[in-house]
């Protein structure tokens, strides 16, 4: 009876050691499973932003050979393809200055520029310097809007011997911004208040305020006059910088045309295509879906659509 005891005792133990054998023999597949996986989200991260990058530059290069000119492409918005797919807004800065000078500076002067762009707007300093580089530049400057140019990237759009837009897109004011307060509306509050009761600090930005208009309407006259008679330039110089419209108002084709700038609609299908490689939406599904029409289908249909009219902004 203990000899029996003892045998059925090993083969407990036998089976115990076999199925602990095997449970760890599976872990160390999770395990390796789990770090092959995450060093291979980790690879992808790294590489989609890469392949976008040279996907970008052979577009690039593409509509430059085609037009024999200098392309410049400033476009900012959130891009979604980036580390772990944050988000990060961007607009004109120094560093974005600093690199079109570069590019500007580099290329022969009789050479064409085509400058694509697509911004919020960003830091006056920034988006003069850039202005200026292209005013100074003895070759045609066009510049493309696909979608929107505010701000500064109007200031920028505005030095182009040939402003090209979507039907759609839009320019803006320039009026200058004191942190987050329009300085036109600053301005106004010593005609609403006494001076006695308006504290220091705002007296201050008043006084800044007043400034950066000044200044502001001055080189916009300066960038205008390169296409503009005096009077035409000053004009115009004034009603985008004094903040006649908020600081986000639409300036569409017709209301550039009105304002006296000569502004076509014949956009490059190329240009889509680069922008169709800056992901626009933030985390999670995209908040605008379509589906594109096939080939035969347009083929076939006589008052539908065409192949620009279908894309996504």
């Amino acid at each position: 009876m203990s000899s029996c005891q003892h045998t059925l005792g090993k083969k407990v133990e036998d089976m115990e050691s076999q199925h602990q054998s095997r449970w760890k023999a599976i872990a160390k597949v999770l395990r390796f499973g789990f770090w092959a996986v995450l060093l291979l989200l980790v690879l992808w991260q790294f590489w989609k932003p890469a392949q976008l990058d040279a996907n970008r530059a052979d577009l690039v290069r593409r509509f430059q050979e085609q037009r024999k000119s200098r392309v410049i492409a400033l476009i900012h918005g959130e891009d979604t393809i980036n580390f772990f797919g944050v988000p990060v807004g961007s607009f004109i800065n120094m560093e974005d200055s600093e690199s079109i000078l570069r590019a500007i500076r580099l290329t022969p002067p009789d050479q064409p520029i085509d400058f694509i762009l697509h911004t919020p707007g960003g830091l006056v300093l920034a988006a003069e310097q850039i202005a200026h580089a292209l005013v100074e530049h003895k070759g045609k400057v066009t510049v493309f809007v696909p979608h929107y140019a505010m701000s500064g990237g109007t200031l920028i759009a505005l030095t182009a011997d040939e402003i090209v837009m979507d039907p759609n897109a839009v320019l803006g004011s320039v009026d200058p911004q004191i942190g987050d307060m329009p300085a036109a509306s600053i301005v106004k509050l010593l005609k609403q208040k006494p001076r006695t009761q308006i504290s220091d600090e705002m007296l201050v930005l008043i006084d800044v305020a007043g400034k950066a208009r000044l200044q502001v309407a001055a080189f916009l006259s300066e960038v205008l006059l390169k296409h503009l008679p005096k009077a035409d330039a000053v004009r115009l110089a004034v009603a985008l910088s004094e903040g006649r419209w908020t600081h986000d108002f639409p300036i569409t084709v017709e209301g550039a045309r009105q304002l006296g700038l000569s502004v076509s609609t014949q956009m490059p299908t190329i240009i889509y295509e680069l922008m169709d490689l800056y992901p626009q939406s933030g985390i999670g599904r995209p908040s605008v879906l379509y589906v594109p029409f096939r080939k035969s289908t347009l083929n076939n249909s006589q008052d539908g659509p065409g192949p620009d009219q279908e894309r996504k902004s």
